[in-house]
């Protein structure tokens, strides 16, 4: 019985070992290799407990290598089962708390605010807020509010009629609030704690304006200091407590020559339409105005001052002058800075030069003055404004002037009547002096003469389209002008900045790719004429290489022996007559025969030993003879 029992337990060990060998014919998937990790021993292996429920004698013949080796791979395989069915609920999770915070981030960099009171800003100006009747924040306000707040200085860009005059109105006026009760600041005379330089009269009218709107809430005292009115009054108005001056750079600097006013408590400084004022030539008297403040800013109490710049454009010249005279400052600029208006809609009318501008014109403002609409037409130059305004007369369309010939008195009571609604004066007939820093509701603006660069382009078309209006801009283009305007309505299709576009950096680049194409043609035509010429050179190299072997042979050497036999003076004969029809030859032998023949006569000169022409003429003229 020992030993049957003994012969049924090997045939079961065997066939169980049998089974095992044949699992990785049966399930191919297991051939996988080794991957780097280790059995752990305190861990049973599940083929090994059920061998041990079976028979105690299996449990030794487990260790065995070929069992050991299926049983860990069937353990990897299944533990690597589990992990993957296990990690992804636990890792999505974190990757998507990760993505939302990272766009989270990206919303509160670039977050818009849903209004003024999320930017923090106190009741006194939240009153003013709403006596205006201005609810939601624009781009620039949500970006240059808090900034100015935190008593940075910076560069506010933004195109025309975003708002960015209340943008630095606001926290600065709430800042010197602060002031006055942090520190115990309160206004005195001749002594601003604020000034705002403005390139123009009408611009800082408007921003006097806008001041003056929040002053009702807010309560402190701001003047206006201009050029082109008497200087008497402003005296007694700087005489008085002041907390905020705006004025022009020029009669400002008049005032304090004068001793009219102090810098001593200047703290907030803004430029308004900078890029303008370097651009016309205000940067001697703003490095004028900023010298004594710099000097102040040096001493150790002095607490320095805030500079504030807004600009609706920023050319590279500009934006190097910028960093130069003011240090360290921040540049925050929108979305749609140096790009075209998305409410408004642009036309271009090419007109090839046999039509007449000025009809052209008036087809363009009759629809629209039908409507009603305020439209302003924007000449280059004083007569071509002069020339339209008399054609619109002679038409029945009654308009008004704004350019430089016109007083500033005069030009404020214009701009008074176009704003009018129930006037009489729809169209303003101006030049680009109207194109900045005018606050105008505008519906239609016209281009008789298209401007020279794509800035004055950007500042034209922000007259209309203003905070969230719709307008229409159309362009007269003549065929001197074609190409920036392609140039600019290919930028604006594209969506791309229309940054220092000009007339001559339009032509300059055509004409350099015109010159890239010329060249390129002429490579390709050199190459051409170089290829057609090493073709015809390999016939005349073999038909050389022909003649000289004859020539060595003694092909040649009977046809003169017989000439000279009959007529010795004309050995050189034979040679001209077979050099006319191969004329090829004569390059490579024609100096050969010129010594032949300077044999005879008195021609053997050096000079004249190459010289195939002169052998042609002595030809000629044998022949003539």
């Amino acid at each position: 019985m020992v030993g049957a029992s003994r012969t049924i337990l090997s045939l079961s060990l065997s066939s169980s070992l049998f089974t095992i060998s044949k699992i990785p014919h049966v399930f191919p998937f297991l051939r996988l290799r080794k991957p780097p990790c280790r059995f752990h021993h305190a861990f049973r292996p599940l083929y090994a407990a059920a061998s041990a429920t079976t028979s105690p004698t299996t449990e030794t013949n487990v260790t065995d290598p070929d069992q050991l080796k299926h049983t860990i791979l069937l353990e990897r395989l299944r533990l690597r089962h589990l992990k993957d069915s296990a990690k992804p609920p636990q890792q999505r999770p974190s990757s998507v708390v990760g993505v939302e915070e990272e766009s989270s981030n990206r919303k509160k960099s670039k977050k818009l605010f849903e209004n003024f009171e999320e930017l923090g800003l106190s009741e006194e100006v939240m009153g003013a807020l709403q006596e205006m009747n201005i609810e939601v924040p624009t781009e620039i306000q949500c970006i240059g509010i808090p900034a100015v707040m935190e008593r940075k200085s910076v560069v506010l860009g933004s195109h025309t009629g975003s708002g960015k005059t209340l943008a630095y109105l606001l926290p600065i006026v709430q800042l010197m609030r602060e002031d006055e009760a942090t520190l115990g600041k309160i206004t005195k005379p001749r002594r601003p704690r604020t000034v705002v330089l403005c390139p123009t009269r009408e611009l800082s009218e408007q921003v006097y304006r806008v001041a003056k709107s929040i002053s009702h809430h807010a309560r402190f005292r701001s003047i206006l200091v201009s050029g082109g009115s008497r200087i008497r009054p402003q005296e007694d108005s700087l005489n008085n407590a002041i907390d905020m001056v705006v004025g022009t750079p020029g009669r400002i600097l008049q005032h304090i020559e004068e001793g009219n006013m102090v810098y001593g408590d200047i703290a907030y400084l803004v430029l308004d339409e900078a890029d303008t004022m370097f651009d016309r030539g205000f940067g001697p008297e703003i490095r004028k105005f900023l010298a004594p403040l710099n000097q102040r800013a040096l001493k150790e109490n002095d607490q320095g001052f805030q500079t504030v710049l807004v600009t609706a454009t920023m050319t590279t010249a500009v934006q190097k002058l910028v960093d130069e005279e003011f240090q360290g400052i921040e540049h925050l600029r929108t979305s749609t800075l140096h790009k075209k208006i998305a409410n408004a809609r642009h036309d271009f009318i090419k007109l090839s030069g046999g039509e007449d501008k000025l009809e052209a014109l008036l087809q363009v403002l009759e629809p629209s003055l039908a409507k009603g609409s305020k439209v302003m037409v924007f000449c280059n130059t004083l007569n071509s404004s002069r020339a339209v305004d008399h054609f619109l007369s002679e038409n029945q369309i009654s308009t008004v002037n704004y350019h430089g010939e016109v007083p500033a008195e005069q030009r404020v009571e214009n701009l008074k009547k176009f704003k009018d609604e129930e006037g009489d004066c729809p169209t303003l007939v101006c030049t680009d002096l109207a194109a900045r820093g005018l606050d105008l509701d505008v519906d239609h603006v016209v281009m008789f003469d298209f401007p020279k660069n794509s800035i004055d382009y950007l500042h034209r078309t922000g007259r209309t389209a203003r905070m969230g209006a719709k307008g229409k801009v159309t362009s007269l283009v003549s065929r001197k002008d074609q190409m920036l305007a392609a140039r600019i309505e290919e930028a604006m299709r594209n969506n791309e900045s229309l940054e220092a576009l000009t007339t001559d950096n339009v032509r300059r680049d055509a004409a350099r790719s015109q010159i890239t194409q010329e060249k390129g043609r002429s490579v390709k035509q050199i190459r051409e004429v170089s290829k057609q010429r090493n073709t015809r050179d390999k016939p005349t190299s073999s038909s050389s290489a022909r003649s000289t072997s004859g020539r060595s042979t003694g092909g040649k050497t009977p046809v003169r022996k017989s000439n000279s036999v009959s007529n010795p003076r004309k050995a050189s004969s034979p040679p001209e007559k077979s050099s006319k029809p191969k004329r090829k030859i004569l390059k490579t032998v024609g100096s050969r025969s010129i010594a032949a023949r300077g044999k005879t006569g008195s021609d053997r000169r050096p000079g004249k030993k190459l010289s195939v022409v002169g052998f042609r003429g002595k030809s000629s003229s044998a022949r003539a003879s």
